[in-house]
């Protein structure tokens, strides 16, 4: 089992709902529709990048990963499975097959690509990829897909790391747009995700498994891959709820999100589905206290009583702690001056007085011996 789905837990959400009837867009390089755990799941989709065309099939691979994690079926030979497994994919590609390298979208490209997905109807726009400029037209065609009440998931960007620039990606830099970064196994910030004030939320997007182009799985990393968890939980989170408009899934998801490290790295903390799905949204704004009225004092007798005996306890303390301290300075001063009590003197000792008597008769012992 995926050390992501360990964390996110689909298999809990899956009883109320697994997003059948909902359409993610995936803008990026197409979507492998041939893979076993994808087939019937995957639309013909845009080629945006040739303005026309199909967009079912990857010769980058990115695509498919990111499709993999929001709609891939379970099956009985292995663990992983996407997020949204009822979801259905429309692809949209934004990056040309050609070259080598991490993947670079034109900003003319994204905003045709979301303006396309937007006429389409989709319920999640999921932006893997981001541009660097803040465009007018991507910034305009964002603005049309919220106000038709899509929910717009983009990456934070993979250039965050210690050397790199961490600039500002677009879409996830405008309002309206859940901003997505990664995090790893032990649920520290992956390395190269961006951060800043445009990262909304994290997910799972280090050492990730997930469906690779043809068949099979592959491992990848990537703040793209967050941002197909944080999509299908938006797909979910539409299919259990379809009346929510995008800015209450978007509060719903960043109020359920579990708490992770601060700073700018994680935004709300990590998302969380299960929750994002099941927990309700306070009705209403921010609710004012009511204002409070000063009430006069209370006077007790008994407090009154327990006070004054309280005060005269302590007065008298007071006085004998002065007593004593007078006497502990005055009677070392005394005794220095040689002042001595005043009790009687000691009778004086001498020999006892002799009586008169006669003289004492000295014998020598012999007998009949002369005095």
């Amino acid at each position: 089992m995926p050390w992501a789905q360990l964390t996110l837990t689909p298999e809990r959400v899956w009883p109320f709902t697994t997003g059948a009837g909902t359409t993610v867009a995936v803008l990026s390089s197409g979507v492998d529709a041939d893979h076993p755990q994808l087939r019937g799941r995957v639309a013909a989709g845009l080629d945006a990048v040739a303005g026309s065309g199909r967009a079912d099939d990857d010769c980058l691979g990115l695509g498919t990963q990111v499709a993999g994690l929001i709609a891939a079926r379970q099956t009985d030979s292995q663990g992983f499975a996407g997020l949204a497994p009822g979801a259905r994919i429309l692809p949209v590609r934004v990056i040309d097959d050609a070259g080598f390298g991490r993947p670079q979208v034109r900003a003319a490209v994204l905003a045709r690509a979301i303006t396309w997905a937007v006429d389409q109807r989709v319920a999640v726009i999921a932006v893997p990829i981001p541009v660097y400029d803040d465009d007018a037209a991507v910034r305009a065609a964002v603005a049309r897909a919220v106000a038709a009440g899509i929910v717009v998931v983009a990456a934070a960007g993979d250039e965050g790391g210690t050397n790199a620039a961490n600039p500002t990606p677009y879409p996830a830099g405008y309002e309206g747009v859940l901003g997505v970064g990664a995090i790893g196994p032990t649920g520290a910030r992956w390395d190269n995700s961006q951060h800043g004030p445009y990262v909304d939320l994290v997910a799972p997007g280090d050492q990730i498994l997930t469906l690779q182009r043809g068949s099979g799985l592959t491992g990848a990393s990537g703040t793209g891959l967050a941002t197909g968890f944080v999509a299908a939980t938006a797909a979910l989170v539409r299919n259990k709820r379809g009346a929510l408009d995008p800015g209450q899934i978007e509060r719903l998801i960043l109020g359920t999100a579990v708490p992770a490290p601060g700073g700018p790295g994680f935004g709300h903390g990590i998302v969380n589905p299960y929750a994002a799905v099941n927990d309700q949204l306070a009705g209403g704004g921010p609710a004012a206290l009511p204002g409070l009225t000063p009430s006069e004092p209370v006077v007790d007798a008994a407090w009154l009583r327990s006070r004054n005996v309280a005060v005269l306890g302590a007065l008298v303390a007071v006085l004998l702690v002065a007593a004593v301290w007078a006497g502990a300075v005055a009677l070392p001063r005394a005794r220095r001056r040689s002042w001595r009590a005043a009790v009687a003197p000691p009778t004086p000792r001498g020999g006892e007085p002799v009586e008169p008597g006669p003289p004492l008769q000295l014998f020598d012992g012999a007998p009949g011996g002369r005095r």
